[in-house]
């Protein structure tokens, strides 16, 4: 479910975003709908075992770049 909102929210397409897995823009866009939608977030963080603020940092950082 979580990949199919992502996908209808951001406009790509599985091949996109695959193509485009290492674009700052589009790792950011990922965080961000994370965030949009806090047990997403908090599902991610506990499946990659780190705290949900480390992928709202990461997000910020992805920005700047």
């Amino acid at each position: 479910d979580r990949a199919a909102r992502l996908l209808s929210l951001t406009g790509l397409d599985p091949d996109d975003l695959r193509t485009r897995l290492t674009d700052p823009s589009v790792l950011a866009a990922c965080l961000q709908f994370l965030e949009a939608h806090e047990p997403d977030l908090i599902a991610c963080a506990d499946a990659l075992d780190l705290p949900p603020e480390a992928l709202v940092r990461a997000r910020h950082r992805l920005e700047s770049l």
